[in-house]
């Protein structure tokens, strides 16, 4: 009978491996939560910020974009610090979580109080600044170990992109539930400082519930502990061998920030794709900050502000799973040219009727979710062949890096169209309710929100070549 249950089990085909489990449920909700941080900070001020301050407290439209744009060149110095910070972090809720959680309370108490304005003119300006610093600060602490984990949650491109899609997807909504009910809440509250004071509250109660809930969402899951040690490598078990995904195991980080820039310099890949994260959130950072004006003095219809960020947003909750068929710098290009072609089109809308103007949004939204995907996949790639590369931890400051570049180009966008309002001669106003403008203003105004993300978009593309080639031998 032995030998017959030998030479059965001998007979019987080898069975297929089991495909590897991708993330869990659990932890792909969790993570892309933290979107709802991301998305607010990045579409709130984008659309209200700039017009608060020309429109309402009366400030210069160039200063204003300075305003707009000084936080975000304190988190270039801010940023790879963070970074550095994280990857030394030791606690028993890991090297990232702490610091999503306290960063995203932190930030959400000083987003309220950017808007709070208990002042009217230059010295709620100065408030208003004061109080935007506060949040980017936060919003590094927060922002910058967010990025760098899915290279952490995840050992897979497949997986990695699994978890960028839910954070894009979540980006989508947070924006556009966000950018349609901030308008909304200002009207209802009266316009003016009491209607932005309501929205502050309210994008800060979105802020803490995201930051709350991401970091429940990546607690570790069911497994073995994971010990502060020397680096791991990859196992089976999940991107640091001996903890699941969700457990964010803390790996030796570089000796010194130094040495960590010399890396990133010598990867090709990840330089090609700082220089085009920079110059794309400039061109998002533009169509956000011209939104409100192309509204009022193109359309002739501020109430339709919500429905221009409906239309720009909604695309992201429906081509995902799209562009999620296509990788890296090809997926990319074509994202672009839709975004691009869609922000020209809008050249037009000053005689094509509203719906028209609508669905021409739509088709520049719909390639800004494809930009956005595969920016974000493309990322956790460079970290992860860097990582295996070299055995040592640089997710945080490759990340910190990453948001420096990517927040620079967002707050330049307003800094660069605040620029073209004030050489076209927009007239600021006090009153909280925009002022008549001569037809260079309103010119102005068209050519910065359709003709200058499309350039910029143009020269991301043209500044990504080089991420696909080899890393240098010698990254230490």
């Amino acid at each position: 009978m032995a030998t017959t249950a030998t030479a059965r089990t001998r007979g019987a085909a080898p069975s297929a491996p089991a495909p590897p489990a991708g993330p869990p449920a659990r932890l792909r909700f969790g993570y892309a939560s933290g979107s709802l941080v991301t998305a607010t900070f990045t579409t709130l001020p984008g659309l209200l910020l700039l017009p608060y301050l020309t429109d309402t407290l009366g400030v210069g439209a160039a200063l204003a974009g300075a305003v707009v744009f000084v936080p975000k060149a304190w988190d270039a110095l801010l940023n790879p610090l963070v970074g550095r910070a994280s990857d030394r972090t030791r606690t028993r809720w890991g090297a990232r979580r702490p610091y999503v959680l306290w960063g995203g309370l932190a930030m959400a108490a000083a987003f309220a109080l950017t808007f709070a304005g208990p002042l009217p003119g230059a010295a709620g300006a100065w408030f208003t600044a004061a109080g935007y610093l506060l949040t980017a600060t936060a919003f590094a602490f927060f922002q910058v170990p967010y990025v760098a984990m899915p290279a952490e949650l995840a050992d897979r491109d497949e997986d990695r992109m699994r978890l960028v899609g839910g954070r894009v997807a979540v980006i989508g909504v947070a924006a556009l539930v966000t950018g349609a009910a901030a308008p909304a809440l200002i009207d209802a509250g009266g316009g003016g400082l009491a209607g932005h004071r309501w929205a502050g509250v309210f994008g800060a109660v979105v802020i803490a519930l995201g930051a709350l809930w991401v970091f429940a969402g990546t607690a570790a899951t069911p497994g073995p502990a994971a010990t502060p040690g020397p680096a791991a490598t990859p196992g089976p078990a999940g991107p640091s061998g001996g903890a699941p995904p969700g457990r964010l195991p803390v790996a030796e980080s570089e000796p010194g920030l130094r040495r960590q820039f010399a890396a990133a310099r010598a990867n090709p890949s990840f330089t090609a794709l700082l220089r085009c994260a920079v110059v794309q959130s400039a061109a998002t950072g533009v169509l956000l900050a011209g939104a409100p004006y192309f509204a009022d003095h193109v359309l002739r219809d501020s109430a339709g502000l919500g429905a221009l960020v409906v239309a720009f947003v909604a695309p992201n909750l429906l081509t995902v799973p799209l562009w999620s068929r296509l990788r890296g710098r090809r997926g990319y290009a074509w994202a672009s040219a839709l975004f691009a072609a869609g922000c020209l089109l809008l050249l037009a809308a000053p005689v094509l009727p509203d719906a028209a103007v609508l669905a021409v949004m739509a088709l520049a939204g719909a390639g800004h979710a494809g930009q956005l995907l595969f920016l974000y996949a493309m990322l956790p790639q460079c970290i992860a062949r860097g990582g295996a590369r070299g055995g040592s931890r640089r997710a945080g400051v490759l990340s910190g890096l990453f948001t420096t570049c990517e927040g620079l180009g967002v707050a330049a966008g307003p800094f660069l169209f605040g620029l073209v309002l004030q050489l076209s001669g927009y007239v600021s106003s006090g009153t909280g309710r925009a002022a008549e403008q001569s037809a260079t203003a309103e010119l102005g105004v068209l050519a910065g929100f359709a003709a200058l993300p499309a350039l910029a978009t143009a020269a991301a593309v043209v500044l990504l070549r080089g991420y696909d080639r080899p890393t240098a031998p010698t990254d230490p």
